[in-house]
């Protein structure tokens, strides 16, 4: 299992998708997931609509590739339509190559494909059947309003030649621990190289899961 941390590993809540976050989150062999919008025609890092004080883009990826440990990856969530050519130009110049686009628009998925960008689609209680499946890297599995992944959901993407990223249920506001604790029952699921967790809490779950 990979863990991603959630808009960096962050120790406090202002620290949510900075530098720091990311710095100390990449240091510690641990991936990333954080939201890419667009300002004034330039790609920021920013969940909300972003404002002056956003982070460039350009200044994430140039961080990635200074202090990147070998196999940590990127998911990056896309908060906005149409930035699939604008993305695609800055991950070749910074030559990143580990990394997945997710979230978007079902419209704009279909331009993702189209330009070779890898992606994941959701499998969640609201999207019990994927959309753009078939050509998807992976899938970004989500518990909105309830805990429904189990053992057979992971192992049918997995044997299907997907990659897979488990959304830790603190990040919707619910306790994480016991679906942890369930997760790690499933011990041939745990130990497969294309499963994920997107979490707060990275050292926690690297410790509570052996990794």
């Amino acid at each position: 299992m990979q863990i991603l941390s959630h808009r960096g590993f962050w120790t406090h809540p202002g620290e949510k998708n900075s530098l720091a976050a990311f710095e100390r989150s990449l240091r510690r062999g641990f991936g990333i997931e954080t939201d890419i919008r667009d300002l004034g025609r330039e790609l920021v890092i920013s969940h909300d609509p972003p404002d002056a004080r956003a982070i460039r883009a350009t200044e994430f990826f140039a961080l990635y590739r200074k202090v990147n440990l070998p196999g940590t990856p990127l998911a990056l969530n896309i908060k906005a339509d149409g930035l699939q050519d604008m993305l695609k130009s800055i991950l070749a110049e910074f030559r990143i190559d580990n990394y997945f686009v997710f979230d978007m628009s079902i419209p704009d998925t279909l331009h993702y494909a189209r330009v070779g960008l890898p992606y994941y689609v959701r499998h969640s209680d609201h999207e019990p059947e994927p959309v753009c499946y078939d050509g998807a890297a992976g899938v970004w599995l989500d518990e909105f309003g309830r805990h429904w992944i189990d053992e057979d959901a992971i192992q049918r993407h997995l044997s299907g030649g997907k990659q897979v990223c488990i959304v830790s249920p603190e990040l919707h506001g619910r306790p994480h621990l016991p679906e942890w604790e369930e997760y790690r029952s499933f011990r041939s699921v745990v130990a497969h190289p294309g499963l994920q967790l997107c979490t707060d809490f990275p050292e926690q779950a690297r410790e509570f899961f052996g990794i």
